[in-house]
């Protein structure tokens, strides 16, 4: 008699770390979702407040991984290790999801078979009020390495893609204590096109002290994650030739806000970075 296993169709990995005031919103959208063939795997990395306890209320309805703290990247890598899905899923802690997200993206790859990551368009709230993304914040479709490089354009909560894709560039960098979601997707981006659904499907939230989006320097990761690229051999003569002209613009700016705040050492070496290509 064969084993009653469950393999489902999508992976939801939800990354947290001491958010017990909100992890609850963002479980509580996906369970609300029409479409029900999913798996909730859920990764505490170490959380020190009451996190576990208000992640204890679903342990009949989702997987709780429990780790030390070791960063987000290594959070949702390790999700997606343990996962089962035909295609993974993120979600943040502080953001949630609209009940058709999933079906409307599953839908689409049924209909997409060549497409191997898509996005949906997102709802942004700030400190309680609804406000429109930037024009530089707007999302756009197909081979969008190239914008891309100047700001992150793909939003984790609003990315579905194919696991064994996932797999193939091995994960978030768990080197990268920030953007690291701007880097994972240079180097998709820079191969495989990025469909964007424009249908708003999920719930950005900000303004909350403990945003990674909110780190101070979040540039010098950019720049690292640009220099990968460029040293990968990945890139066309087109992108590499946008890769450099980026880094240089991005490199001389953290450099001036360096000398500001006294940073000579700091401000050299990225001058140095600067000249070098």
């Amino acid at each position: 008699m064969a084993d009653n296993i469950f393999y489902p169709k999508v992976s939801v990995i939800i990354p947290v770390y001491n958010r017990a005031a909100l992890i609850c919103r963002a479980v509580d959208s996906v369970l609300a979702q029409d479409f029900k063939n999913f798996e909730i795997i859920v990764v505490d990395d170490g959380s020190t407040d009451d996190t576990p306890k208000a992640l204890n209320v679903y342990k009949d309805k989702i997987k709780i991984i429990t780790q030390k703290n070791r960063g987000v990247s290594a959070a949702r890598n390790r999700g997606v290790s343990i996962s089962s899905g035909q295609y993974i899923a993120f979600l943040d802690s502080d953001d949630m999801w609209l009940p058709e997200k999933l079906s409307t993206q599953v839908a689409f790859f049924e209909s997409n078979p060549d497409t191997f990551i898509c996005q949906t368009e997102a709802i942004w709230i700030r400190n309680g009020i609804r406000v429109n993304p930037k024009k530089k914040h707007k999302k756009q479709s197909g081979m969008i390495f190239t914008p891309s490089l100047h700001l992150c354009l793909v939003s984790p909560s609003a990315v579905m893609l194919e696991k064994e894709f996932f797999d193939m560039f091995e994960g978030f960098d768990e080197n990268l204590p920030a953007c690291e979601d701007y880097d994972l997707w240079l180097r998709i981006s820079c191969k495989y096109p990025v469909a964007l659904i424009n249908i708003p499907l999920i719930i950005k939230y900000g303004g909350h002290e403990d945003q990674l989006s909110k780190m101070p320097g979040l540039d010098k990761f950019r720049i690292k994650a640009i220099c990968k690229s460029i040293e990968s051999g990945h890139l066309s003569n087109e992108q590499t030739k946008a890769a450099i002209s980026v880094l240089k613009k991005k490199c001389q700016v953290y450099a001036n806000g360096c000398r500001k705040r006294n940073k000579l050492a700091e401000a050299e070496k990225y001058m140095y970075l600067y000249a070098k290509w």
